[in-house]
């Protein structure tokens, strides 16, 4: 008879490929190859409570390989998470807590949504940065308060991706040694074998990184997993990479083949699958001893969390301050950021990417939980907290980050900070590297992560640069994201308000700054937070309204004097949000943008694609090409970004 582990471990694997078997589609090999690590984690590893998966000091599990999701959901079921045999037999099924890849806040226990190869083990690195710093801040002797790891289960198809060596050189550099993550070595991918596109020898790349690398010869040996864990945990210093040798597929006639990569096994396949396994159960169900072995964790899981919870009472009691932080921290509570008036104040004009530095700075002295950097651009970007030190193995408590220029990586070491808990997470870049990071931010998106992006130098304005940093087709690209909320501030009381907007979201906001010098506006502040206002008006009805973002308001502005001195009224709109303007209420837009006045120049030194909603019967200046490399004067007049080109075309608009 099988022993009730291996029985545990085979549940997985048929309990996976029933439910792709049933769906007609889904990925099973890597739950069939995969399943004993998955089982070793959940039974032997890690520390989690299935009945209240937020636990706070719980171990973060994550699927970097996400394409194999019903070896975590099959996993979730038989540990006792809220997930049901119903469940299971709904796998990619519309409305279900079982999606085609882990998906964040649909299914109890995931911890991230994953499927973008790489994502994962990105992400984790941020859960398991977050972590070092959380125990840096709070943790005294004798209360060990934070004290979790974070495991990764990752693929071939992870392994190739840059994201991953992004990450991975980030966290040995760091010195993340509570990252332990298995990598499923099966040498087969999509198209095949992998001595086709890939033949690196991964060990030895992550030595180089700075990591531990551990190897288990047969995946299948349940106690060289546990040793292997455990001599992960032994090294403090480095993260860990543990290479298990795998066959994807394995126990059916597919086994080592790329056919039962991305394709259901077949009935036959499947019923060959039972029958190597020793299987004999009907369709979807487990054994009861198989349920009872794995039901244990439940017990386990309260035990864990009632452990923590006095050992969280008894440090109230001895250090009541830093315990009522750490409760703020975790609830993601911040002070009345909102009524905070001093953020609003600046007496002259400066480049919004200033005018954002002096209100981080601003809130870094009250916000104690903010946490992030820059893709090696601090000075540029002006992200830098002054007096907050820079987070290193040295100095676990610093509250800024070099994360090196590892744009995508950076933003998903964002997403794992948020995910985390206890942070309010920030990165910055120069706005045309938004395209290098995009991946990840879709995910901030997808997650509702209130992760903010400073992306700095918006524009032609970069000029000298040319047009590989000039950015033309970015801000369209990002509004046509859904849930994020893009922001391309005119002056610094627009930006403060980008700033407030962006600590109260439940999404992702990215701040699109300029280089240059703008215009502070006496009318400007607090009116930014609809996405869009009034920022000039003329007297009675207008006769056009003029729409600007950023740097082209100014243009708008002195636009409007010159049409009144040709008795054209003229009404100026800063939009600095569309998103958000679009979520006002009818009347209020109505009372910005009147439908009766259809003449409306929108200017915007970006795409125009986004603007002809707006503009009615009116004309839109924006870029259609590429920048060039010239001063920024220059490239503005060239493109006719001008007041007096804003003029002459409102008056062509108005066939004047």
């Amino acid at each position: 008879m099988q022993d009730i582990r291996q029985q545990a471990v085979n549940a997985v694997r048929v309990l996976s490929a029933e439910a792709i078997e049933k769906a007609k589609s889904g990925h099973p090999g890597l739950p069939l190859g995969a399943a004993p690590v998955g089982y070793t984690l959940f039974s032997d590893v890690m520390k989690y409570n299935p009945k209240n998966p937020k636990f706070y000091d719980r171990d973060r599990f994550v699927l970097s390989a996400g394409h194999g999701s019903m070896l975590y959901y099959s996993l979730l079921y038989l540990f006792g998470f809220d997930m049901s045999i119903e469940d299971i037999e709904n796998f990619r099924q519309f409305g279900s807590k079982t999606p085609g890849h882990p998906e964040y806040g649909v299914t109890a226990g995931v911890e991230t949504s994953t499927g973008p190869l790489g994502q994962g083990i990105a992400t984790a690195v941020g859960m398991a940065l977050a972590e070092t710093k959380m125990a840096a801040e709070f943790n005294k002797e004798n209360f060990p308060l934070t004290d979790h790891y974070t495991y990764v289960l990752c693929g071939d198809g992870c392994m190739q991706e840059g994201i991953e060596n992004e990450a991975a050189s980030f966290a040995g550099t760091n010195k993340l040694g509570k990252l332990i993550v298995f990598y499923d070595s099966n040498n087969i991918t999509i198209e095949g074998d992998t001595d086709s596109a890939f033949t690196e020898d991964v060990g030895k790349r992550h030595e180089a990184l700075g990591w531990q690398v551990v190897k288990v010869n047969d995946i299948n040996d349940l106690a060289a997993l546990r040793r292997a864990v455990k001599k992960a945990k032994a090294e403090t210093e480095k993260p860990s990479l543990i290479i298990c040798k795998s066959v994807i597929g394995y126990g059916s006639p597919l086994a080592g083949k790329a056919d039962c990569h991305g394709a259901p096994l077949g009935a036959d396949n499947l019923k060959a699958l039972k029958e190597a396994l020793g299987w004999t159960e009907e369709a979807f169900t487990v054994p009861k001893g198989v349920l009872r072995h794995t039901r244990r964790a439940v017990s386990r899981g309260k035990k864990a969390e009632q452990a923590w919870n006095e050992l969280f009472q008894a440090y109230k009691a001895a250090y009541p301050k830093e315990a009522a932080e750490f409760e703020k921290r975790v609830k993601g509570e911040l002070y009345d950021y909102a009524s905070d008036d001093e953020l609003y104040k600046f007496e002259k004009a400066d480049a919004t990417r200033s005018t954002s530095s002096t209100v981080l700075n601003r809130l870094a002295e009250k916000v104690s939980s903010l946490f992030g950097g820059s893709a090696d651009l601090g000075p540029s970007n002006k992200s830098v907290m002054k007096n907050k030190g820079y987070y290193s193995p040295e100095n676990r408590t610093g509250a800024n980050i070099h994360f090196g220029i590892r744009e995508q990586a950076m933003a998903a070491i964002c997403n794992g900070v948020c995910l985390h808990g206890g942070f309010t997470a920030y990165c910055a870049t120069f706005f045309v590297f938004s395209d290098y990071l995009k991946g990840s931010l879709r995910l901030s998106a997808l997650m509702g992560l209130p992760v903010v992006y400073i992306l700095t130098h918006d524009s032609i304005g970069v000029g000298e640069d040319g047009p590989t940093h000039e950015p033309v087709e970015q801000l369209a690209s990002l509004r046509a994201t859904p849930d994020v909320n893009v922001f391309r501030p005119a002056d610094g009381k627009e930006t403060a308000a980008a700033w407030v907007s962006a600590l109260g979201a439940k999404r992702p906001t990215c701040l699109v700054l300029s280089r240059q010098t703008l215009p502070l506006y006496e009318n400007s502040g607090k009116a930014a937070l609809k996405g869009g206002y009034v920022l000039s008006d003329c007297e009675g009805t207008p006769d056009v309204i003029l729409i600007g973002t950023g740097s082209e308001v100014e243009l708008c502005v002195k636009a409007q004097a010159s049409l009144k001195e040709k008795g054209v009224n003229a009404r100026v709109v800063s939009m600095p949000c569309t998103e958000i303007f679009e979520e006002q209420s009818a009347e209020y837009k109505e009372s910005v943008l009147p439908s009766s006045v259809r003449a409306r120049v929108c200017v915007e030194a970006g795409s125009p694609d986004c603007w002809y909603k707006y503009a009615k019967d009116g004309e839109v200046i924006g870029m259609t090409t590429f920048g060039q490399s010239a001063p920024a004067k220059k490239l503005f007049e060239y493109f006719g970004f001008t007041a007096e080109n804003v003029t002459a075309t409102a008056l062509k608009v108005l066939g004047k």
